[in-house]
């Protein structure tokens, strides 16, 4: 299990102050982070609930420098990503953050193998595409096109694609939201192994409430605020999960 801030020896990886989000739509004013405070300590796998509009995807894309907040701080280790340049988000984003998304965005002429080749090619210090694939058990289906893979494994892959660079952190939106319990279940099995074979410091967005019990600490999210923070004692083995 990873280390928690219960230990009181986790290092700090992202460390948020203040964190405002503000989006102006013509006349219409949308504040959908009202100054968040928190912590994410290295290694540990945290689950962001939260109903729709609580400001949870927003939330993982501003940590994740795909979007900069409009007041506050952002930290990542010693580097200060609400000051960084557009050119400095772009850096942090390839070298240091995996994504996945609730679409697996397969490129549908490609095979597996060569989906994940796609990030290989660029990333400082990759895994090879087929190392990848292994540790999300489709190490059969690397020549397949995603025509020929259930949603279940085109969605492994999408996590194979985004750990083949070797992230420090891995930032999942909603990962189950367009499977079945059953491949949902063995979704976040690859998350929680990967999280406990790689080290990386895992946030996954979720609106189910059941999900939280296999991570480390729950935070959720209302109305653009942290309304709660739940640290369990021990991770629930995701295939005892059910919804």
């Amino acid at each position: 299990m990873a280390v928690t801030e219960m230990d009181g020896k986790a290092q700090v990886v992202f460390s948020a102050r203040g964190l405002t989000k503000v989006y102006r739509m013509g006349e219409v004013t949308i504040h959908a982070l009202r100054g968040v405070d928190l912590d994410l300590y290295s290694g540990e796998l945290v689950v962001f609930l939260g109903a729709s509009g609580s400001g949870k995807s927003t939330l993982l894309n501003i940590m994740g420098g795909l979007d900069a907040a409009t007041e506050g701080q952002l930290r990542y280790r010693d580097q200060d990503l609400s000051r960084a340049t557009d050119r400095q988000l772009t850096a942090f984003r390839r070298d240091h953050v995996g994504f996945v998304f609730q679409f697996y965005n397969m490129i549908p002429s490609l095979t597996a193998r060569e989906n994940v080749a796609i990030v290989t090619d660029i990333a400082a210090n990759p895994m090879r595409p087929e190392e990848a694939l292994e540790m999300v058990g489709l190490g059969d289906r690397m020549d397949h096109f995603p025509s020929q893979l259930s949603g279940g494994e085109q969605q492994r892959v999408a996590i194979a694609r985004a750990v083949a660079k070797r992230p420090a952190v891995l930032m999942c939106d909603e990962p189950t939201g367009a499977l079945d319990s059953k491949n949902g279940i063995r979704v976040l099995q690859v998350i929680e192994h990967i999280n406990e074979t790689l080290g990386t410091t895992t946030a996954v967005i979720t609106h189910n409430e059941v999900i939280g019990s296999m991570a480390d600490r729950v935070i959720r999210l209302k109305d653009g605020q942290v309304d709660e923070i739940h640290s369990n004692a021990s991770r629930a083995d995701p295939a005892d999960l059910s919804w």
